[in-house]
Formats: structure tokens, C-alpha cells, sequence
């Protein structure tokens, strides 16, 4: 990570607290480490020495995704593009891809009474043409750059999530009143279409621009130059997968594949 990327970073960070008897390893060795295993998709066991110890790594990721530390940062990091006018709410685009899981993602443990549930039930394995898999949904805004991240089993539709998908993401703007979350335009590919989801976009005031099946009625107005601009959500999905454990899944937990994809989406943001 740069100098100019962790200057930016850092404050969003919890604060390093002192403690009494050893004293905690500092942020960014941890942070580098975590972004290290994120790109390379290596085990935490087999991260470089230069990190540090690997349990410190591993466990400070995955205390930090109980914190809901990770979603903060991405937060706090479109709060302020939006603020500086950087955040395009026009058209925003929607999108699903299947994520293979590798074979270490399955057994994770069965919830408890004492451990209640943090994310799916069925931790968003399923099985699709590709096999055993998770399905990423993403809601992309104008500039590509990364709005709401879900994920479900590989075998769930790209519908299903569609509303949860435009129905997170509020952003806090300056002064009073409800922070925004609706996009003037929202663009998907054929996956999308059908009544449920027009109406949806109707009632809420939100253009929708998606191609009709041959079935369905033709529609009167299409915007081809909107639809056009959709290969920017199929752009940031290439740019997610340069990080191997978004291609690739390897965690058990659903809410820690779901933090490292967060975490990639982070480093687009900076």
C-alpha cells in the first residue's frame, strides 16, 4: 500500500489502544498483510514474515468484520467522494457474477445457540453450472466505482437480490434530511427484467433501462446509449477478480468472503 493510500486509510481505523503487557503490533504491517493474502490468495499461515505473526493477521481481520469495521471505511470513503462531487447518482448499474468456491470454503461450523447467526444460513454456497459456488450481486454508480456489495448461493437468481441491492448504500450528505440511496437511473441486462422489478422502479421514482425478453411486451422507450454504459459494472467486476479470493472463494464464513471483496472494493475507492 502507498503512502498516499494509508494516509487516507488510517483514520478510519480503530484507534490503536494501549494495553497493558505486550504492546499490539501496529496497523499497517496488519493491514499490508490482510491486503497481501486479498491479492495472492495464500492461506494466513503462509503470509511472509514482514507481516508479522500470522494468527495476529488472520485474527485481526476477522475481528474486525464482527466490528463491521471494513463496511465503515467503504462508507466513510463514499461519503466523502459524494461530498467532493466525485460520486455520479444519475445512472447507476446493476450486475451479478458467479464466484467459484474452492473446497476449503465448505464445513464451516454449524450456528449455536451462543454463536447466533452473522450471515446467511446457508453461508451463500450453492451449486450452479459452475459447480460449487457463491453469487456476488453489486450495485455499481455512475463512475464504476463499487455502491453495494451482497453475496448468495451460486444457484440464486440475479432478482432475488435486486432490491436489496438498491435498497442499501445510504449515503449522509451535508446537513439535514434522509441520506440518499436512489439512484435517477438504474441499468441491468435481461436478468433483471420482468413486472416486480418495473413496478419497483415505478413506485420509487427510478427509470429502470432493461432490455424485455421476446415474450414480454415491447417497450416504447428504450435509452440504447444508457444501456450502453452497463459494461462499466462488467468492467469493475474484471477489476474485483484481480484480487484471487474474490476469483476464487476460499473462506468458510459467508461474511468473510463478503469483507474481502469489501476490502477490494476499499483499495478502488482510494
Amino acid at each position: 500500500m502507498t503512502d498516499a493510500a494509508w494516509a487516507q486509510l488510517a483514520p478510519l481505523l480503530p484507534p490503536q489502544k494501549p494495553r497493558t503487557g505486550r504492546p499490539a503490533k501496529p496497523h499497517r504491517p496488519v493491514v499490508e498483510g490482510i491486503l497481501g493474502a486479498l491479492r495472492t490468495g495464500a492461506p494466513w499461515r503462509d503470509l511472509p514474515e514482514r507481516f508479522g505473526p500470522w494468527h495476529t493477521v488472520a485474527s485481526r481481520f476477522s475481528r474486525w468484520v464482527a466490528a463491521g469495521v471494513w463496511d465503515g471505511v467503504l462508507a466513510a470513503l463514499q461519503r466523502r467522494a459524494d461530498l467532493a462531487g466525485a460520486l455520479d447518482w444519475r445512472t447507476h448499474f446493476v450486475d451479478g457474477t458467479v464466484i467459484r468456491a474452492h473446497q476449503h470454503a465448505a464445513g464451516a461450523r454449524k450456528r449455536t445457540r451462543r454463536r447466533p447467526p452473522a450471515g446467511p444460513a446457508d453461508e451463500a454456497l450453492g451449486r450452479s453450472r459452475g459447480g460449487f459456488s457463491t453469487t456476488l450481486h453489486l450495485r455499481a454508480e455512475g463512475g464504476g466505482k463499487p455502491m453495494v456489495l451482497l453475496v448468495t448461493a451460486g444457484q440464486r437468481h440475479e432478482q432475488t437480490a435486486f432490491r436489496p441491492l438498491m435498497e442499501r448504500g445510504a449515503i449522509k450528505r451535508r446537513g439535514r434530511g434522509r441520506p440518499r440511496v436512489r439512484p435517477q437511473r438504474v441499468v441491468g441486462d435481461k436478468g433483471y427484467t420482468g413486472r416486480p422489478i418495473r413496478a419497483y422502479c415505478r413506485r420509487r421514482g427510478i427509470r429502470a433501462t432493461i432490455p424485455r425478453l421476446r415474450t414480454e411486451r415491447p417497450a416504447r422507450r428504450f435509452d440504447r446509449a444508457a444501456y450502453r454504459e452497463r459494461n462499466r459494472v462488467e468492467r469493475l467486476v474484471g477489476r474485483l477478480k484481480q484480487c484471487r479470493r474474490v476469483a476464487t472463494r476460499y473462506e468458510k464464513r459467508a461474511v468473510h468472503f463478503l469483507a474481502m471483496v469489501t476490502l477490494a472494493a476499499i483499495l478502488l475507492w482510494l
